[in-house]
């Protein structure tokens, strides 16, 4: 699914500078939001976190 930031933020209720700053890294997010973000994107929470294993596996390979 391919949507624009502004249209994530409306689809979950929030800010679209808010979706901006978690898309670069610059926020923590709240569990509430996380489980927002999925309910617009139509993943499971799951789906979300497997993807951010992956990643890190490959930081921590790349680092080795």
């Amino acid at each position: 699914m391919r949507i624009s930031q502004e249209e994530l933020a409306f689809r979950c209720g929030l800010h679209r500078t808010y979706i901006g700053s978690i898309e670069r890294g610059e926020r923590n997010v709240s569990l509430l939001n996380i489980f927002k973000i999925c309910k617009a994107l139509e993943i499971k929470p799951d789906m979300l976190f497997k993807n951010v294993l992956k990643y890190t596996e490959k930081e921590n390979l790349a680092e080795s």
